[in-house]
This record gives C-alpha cells, sequence and structure tokens, in this order.
C-alpha cells in the first residue's frame, strides 16, 4: 500500500496582506499530480486545511477541488482531519457528500478508527485524531493552574485515546495513526501559532500505541522526523514556506510504503511551486539594496530586507523600493553600531515640544534612527486631529 501523507495547507493565508491563492492553487495541482504519478492508494492530511475557521470562498472552492481530484473521482480514499485552524464542524460539514467521492471529513476526535478498503484489496484502519483540545475532547483536564500537572493530564488523555484505537488495529491490516499536535521534540517556526500553553499541550512519542506502523502528524511546519524506529512519526510540513523563518527550507509531502505486519517505509518527494521565501541583508546600504534591483535578483520571490543606513530611509525611498519589486515584505534599517542614544533623565518630558518626544521614542525603537521630517509632521498632524476629535 502506498500513501501520501500531506498537511498545514493554510488555505486562505496571506503573507502581510500579500495574497498566496495562486501559490496554493499551483501546489495543489503539483500535489494531485505527484499522487498521480506515485499511484498512491490513500491520501492523508494531517490538519490545518485552512488558516481560519472561517475561510475565503475561494479557499473553500480550492479545497473541495482540490480533493475530487486527489480521490480520482471516489477511486483513492482521501482521509481528513482537522487542525487547530479549522472549524471541526465546517470542515465535515460537508461529509455526507464527500463520502460518496470517498473523502472522509473528521472534525472532531472520535471513538472508533476508521477501516478503508483500497484499491490493492487490503485494508487501511486509520486512527484520527483530530486537534485534540480540552474544548474539542469536552473535557477538563484539570482544575490546578500548573503547567506540569495539566501537561501530564493531557498526554495521558491523548494517550489513552491512542490506545483505545490500537485495538481495532489487527495483523492483516495496515494500522495507521494521524493527528495533529505538538509531538516532544518537534522543531517550530514563526508560521505555526502555538496549540500548547507552556508547553501543557505536548504529546510524548511513547503516547503513541506501538502497533501503529506509522505516525502522520500535522502542525509543525518544517518537515521532520520525531521517531525513526520501525513506526516512524513524522511531520510532513506544509506545502508552501509561510514565514521567513522558514526561508530556504526545502518543501515536500512523505511518501509511504507498508504492507500489513511489516515496517513502513518512507521518503520525501519535494515540492517547486510557490514563490520562495528570502532574506536580503544589504550591509553596503542603500547602494547594495539598489544594485540587486537592477541585476534583478530574487525577481519572483518574496524578500525580507535588512538595510544597513546611517539615517532612517525618507517614505519616497522606500515607496520607489517597493515599487521597483512588489515582492517586498519588510525593510528593517539597521542603523550603524546599533547605539540607542541615552535621554537626559534631568529632563522632564513634559517639559519637552511634542516633536522632539516623538524623536526619542523612534530613536530608542529603531535602534538610533531619525525620522525624517515628513514622518514627523505627519505624527503631529495625526495628534493634531485626535485632540480635535476629544474636543468635538
Amino acid at each position: 500500500m502506498r500513501l501520501l501523507h500531506t498537511a498545514d495547507w493554510h488555505l486562505g493565508r496571506t503573507l502581510e496582506g500579500r495574497s498566496r491563492h495562486q501559490e496554493q492553487v499551483d501546489v495543489l495541482t503539483e500535489i494531485c499530480q505527484i499522487a498521480e504519478d506515485e499511484q498512491v492508494d490513500a491520501v492523508l492530511m494531517a490538519g490545518d486545511v485552512f488558516d481560519t475557521v472561517n475561510p475565503p470562498a475561494e479557499s473553500e472552492t480550492l479545497f473541495y477541488e482540490t480533493v475530487k481530484r486527489l480521490s480520482a473521482d471516489g477511486e483513492r480514499p482521501v482521509l481528513i482531519i482537522s487542525g487547530n485552524h479549522d472549524s471541526p464542524a465546517r470542515l465535515q460539514a460537508a461529509r455526507p457528500l464527500a463520502a460518496i467521492h470517498g473523502v472522509e471529513l473528521i472534525g472532531q476526535p472520535v471513538p472508533q478508527p476508521v477501516q478503508i478498503p483500497v484499491r490493492t484489496g487490503e485494508v487501511l484502519v486509520l486512527s484520527p485524531v483530530p486537534y485534540p483540545s480540552e474544548s474539542r475532547l469536552n473535557e477538563c483536564l484539570s482544575q490546578l493552574n500548573d503547567d506540569r500537572v495539566l501537561q501530564t493530564a493531557y498526554n495521558e488523555r491523548v494517550s489513552y485515546l491512542f490506545h483505545e484505537h490500537a485495538h481495532t488495529f489487527r495483523e492483516d491490516t495496515v494500522n495507521i495513526v494521524m493527528s495533529h499536535l505538538f509531538m516532544a521534540g518537534g522543531s517550530e517556526s514563526d508560521s505555526e501559532r502555538p496549540i500548547q500553553v507552556g508547553g501543557a499541550y505536548t504529546v510524548t512519542s511513547d503516547a503513541l500505541p506501538g502497533v501503529a506502523q506509522y505516525t502522520a502528524l500535522g502542525h509543525l511546519h518544517r518537515p521532520q522526523t520525531i521517531r525513526k524506529d520501525e513506526q516512524p512519526v513524522r511531520y510532513a510540513g506544509s506545502p508552501l514556506a509561510y514565514s521567513f523563518s522558514e526561508a530556504h527550507q526545502p518543501k515536500s509531502v512523505t511518501m509511504i510504503d507498508v504492507v500489513p505486519g511489516g515496517s513502513a517505509e518512507w521518503k520525501e518527494v519535494y515540492l517547486s511551486s510557490g514563490k520562495p521565501l528570502v532574506k536580503w541583508q544589504a550591509t553596503g546600504g542603500m547602494d547594495d539594496v539598489y544594485r540587486w534591483l537592477e541585476e534583478g535578483r530574487d525577481a519572483n520571490a518574496w524578500i525580507d530586507l535588512e538595510v544597513t543606513v546611517t539615517e532612517s530611509p525618507s517614505i519616497q525611498e522606500i515607496q520607489n523600493i517597493r515599487r521597483w519589486h512588489q515582492g517586498i515584505v519588510h525593510i528593517r534599517p539597521v542603523f550603524v553600531g546599533n547605539q540607542v542614544p541615552m535621554d537626559d533623565d534631568t529632563v522632564n518630558p513634559e517639559q519637552l515640544p511634542l516633536d522632539d518626544i516623538f524623536k526619542r521614542f523612534y530613536k530608542k525603537q529603531t535602534g538610533g534612527g531619525e525620522p525624517d521630517e515628513a514622518l514627523t509632521e505627519l505624527f503631529l498632524e495625526l495628534v493634531h486631529e485626535t485632540d480635535e476629535d476629544h474636543h468635538d
């Protein structure tokens, strides 16, 4: 049996307000083609289908079009669980219709695994555990405000659910666990919104049943293997980079080959769709930036720009740079020496003009930068408008 493991699509997610929809269309099209090329027997999607509980209509349309194609019009089972970003009720609302096309949508933790025959004649027994928060488990795991107590209780509760499901596993079936959670030992990135509170919502790998042949996880966006023994525990990762902490990080889906009673073997199939996220560090100042723009460097990328300067770039310079390359997301000045001027403690701030107070604040926030005259005037205008509103 050959399985494709994917996760964390985050349909509808933007990058600082910039749409990623076409990139998501492209990468899901690529995943569908991989499923065909690799002759996959079933697809496992380990949660965070959407980025919010109320996704855009175009993202929902993309989701349904993708799962229909992945299912090969009902010939290939597609099994999907909700993540912490998904609305469980919304995700499984279309369950009766989806089931006709071989798509299983599971929003809430269920008491029993699902048994799915595949075209090889084998049976896949899947223990699906959608994001198991206390609210979705409908339980309060600890009355004490103690992370250690809650972590132990949470780990035990999730472990119990896994092991209850494992009673259905058989020697003549392929036995897989799929969940969306934080497994101890995982490596996080900035684009994951935390699902554990002070480490309390963390599950240890020994909570997993020893009879599971593979554990397919979602939540962490970096593809990684937590346990590499005969029962691999693996995060497939997100198909696109969703933060600059994932710059230059390869993205992939995981292909699993497994037979009843045997050890699972897996490999990564790398993805090529989507714009890369790159970081520019212009230590030579604005001259570096203009040279790179003229060279057409990273023309089809999202860029996080860090530029070393002696004074703050003007608003006009920033606008010109953004017009030249619309993929520049952040522009962060780093001031030479990075020295923050100290305030004179003998001066009462209330005795200073408002523009001086703003300039001192700006220096502290930027590491020594000087706001240009236009920015200072804009600040004073906003303060003046606010004062007028208060007097009305």
